[in-house]
């Protein structure tokens, strides 16, 4: 039986979008989020639903993002997800965001764990939570490529912020969005008006809470026009809560990529 899929259509507002007009990175991910929150509900097994019945809820630990062409203001977009495969302790979910035309925009992999919400501890997949998804039960979920790490920080350019209430989602958790936000704050205005990311693979590792101080830190290897790589991590407290690597390309125009 295959995994049941889940489709909603989006319209982007001028509040999503960048200097460019294009929808930007973070909220890229929240959208597409938001799509598979609506499937959740609709199988009735809601983040909600999870915690008040069972203690523990899903958490995202990597993201595979493959991006044909950003969406801008006004474009109404095509959200598809679907939870393609499961094992023991760990789910893979694929996302699509494709234009009116039906030409496909992204492509978002991701692999997620259960977590129990006071032990703050991986828990087994159980067949009443990964039933209505009918995803294929499988030895191995796809691996997804691991971002490098910086191997110099005297290399790097660094920003620190502070974790804001507003930064904390229901599940008290910062919302994985604000690590994206963190990442490429830490570039230049300069070099984010001028190049849009066609490659993004971003690993999530330890929890950043309430409060914490953060340091986001970005070294940028610039190969060529077409392919420039910046190497990003999130740390707190002497750890490293997330790390990534984009790929870039030179836009050819303002607010065209």
């Amino acid at each position: 039986m295959a995994a049941k899929e889940f489709s909603e259509y989006h319209t982007i507002p001028f509040y999503e979008c960048d200097v460019n007009n294009q929808v930007t990175i973070p909220m890229l991910i929240n959208i597409l989020i938001l799509a598979s929150e609506h499937q959740n509900t609709e199988l009735g097994v809601d983040q909600a639903a999870l915690i008040s019945k069972f203690g523990i809820g899903w958490v995202v630990i990597s993201y595979s993002i493959k991006i044909n062409r950003l969406p801008t203001n006004n474009a109404t977009v095509k959200m598809t997800t679907r939870g393609t495969s499961y094992n023991r302790y760990f789910a893979y979910r694929e996302f699509w965001l494709h234009d009116e035309q039906g030409n496909e925009l992204v492509k978002v992999e991701s692999v997620w764990v259960l977590m129990d919400e006071k032990k703050r501890k991986i828990t087994p997949m159980t067949d009443e939570i990964i039933a209505p998804y009918h995803s294929e039960k499988v030895k191995r979920v796809p691996r997804l490529p691991r971002p490098e790490i910086i191997k110099n920080l005297a290399d790097a350019t660094a920003k620190k912020y502070q974790v804001r209430c507003s930064d904390i989602d229901f599940n008290g958790h910062v919302n994985n969005s604000h690590y994206l936000e963190w990442m490429t704050d830490a570039l230049s205005m300069e070099f984010l008006d001028t190049h849009t990311p066609k490659q993004i693979d971003i690993r999530f590792d330890n929890e950043v809470k309430y409060g914490n101080l953060v340091t986001s830190s970005v070294v940028v290897d610039s190969q060529d026009h077409d392919r420039i790589k910046t190497v990003h991590e999130i740390t707190s407290n002497d750890e490293i809560s997330a790390s990534a690597m984009f790929i870039w390309r030179q836009n050819n125009t303002k607010g065209n990529n």
